[in-house]
């Protein structure tokens, strides 16, 4: 364990709350990670004072595995993920699997990628369109939150199509509500 992560560990634990543990089981139900109980003021301070080191901090405490650790190695890597594209691509591949609530899909599709948005979209879309199809619930809302951003721009509304139709009439009511989602924001732009 690095020394970066045992004072992160530290900070997390003194600033833990079981009513906020209480508040956060209710909004994000089924989670399965641990919880601190921490607000999010607290995490953007740990982010600010860690993100110099990246990818090998990130990873982690992704590993780590606590739900506070995983937001702040997504917002770290929203920063920092620019620096290295590809291995950005490979850790949202390899981190994917292990989603298991909304709050870290949603941070994993809107903020891990957003560095590369504009100069990486084919990747993207290739990654979405695997994970639409795939048997994990979360990879399946996955590959339209990851195209969210896309949808201010009407050159990629087929493309983003391509992705929701399949998914409208899905069994998982989080993958309903991501389709939802992307509906809204193209009525947004009309």
């Amino acid at each position: 364990m690095s020394k970066q992560l045992e004072e992160i560990q530290q900070i997390l634990k003194a600033n833990a709350s079981e009513e906020n543990i209480a508040f956060f089981s209710k909004v994000v139900p089924g989670q399965s990670q641990k919880l601190y109980g921490v607000k999010t003021p607290i995490l953007n301070d740990l982010v600010k004072k860690y993100k110099a080191f990246s990818f090998e901090l990130a990873e982690e405490l992704w590993h780590s595995g606590a739900h506070e650790e995983r937001i702040i190695a997504i917002k770290i890597l929203e920063t920092k993920g620019k620096t290295d594209p590809e291995r950005l691509l490979k850790l949202f591949k390899k981190f994917a699997g292990d989603i298991d609530n909304w709050a870290i899909c949603d941070g994993m599709g809107m903020q891990f990628l957003r560095s590369i948005v504009k100069t990486h979209s084919k990747e993207i879309f290739d990654i979405a369109s695997v994970y639409n199809k795939d048997k994990n619930l979360w990879k399946r809302r996955l590959s339209l939150v990851m195209v969210e951003w896309y949808t201010r721009h009407e050159d990629k509304h087929l493309a983003i199509l391509k992705l929701v139709n399949p998914l409208e009439n899905d069994d998982e009511y989080y993958v309903r509500k991501a389709v939802a989602w992307i509906y809204r924001n193209f009525e947004k732009k009309k």
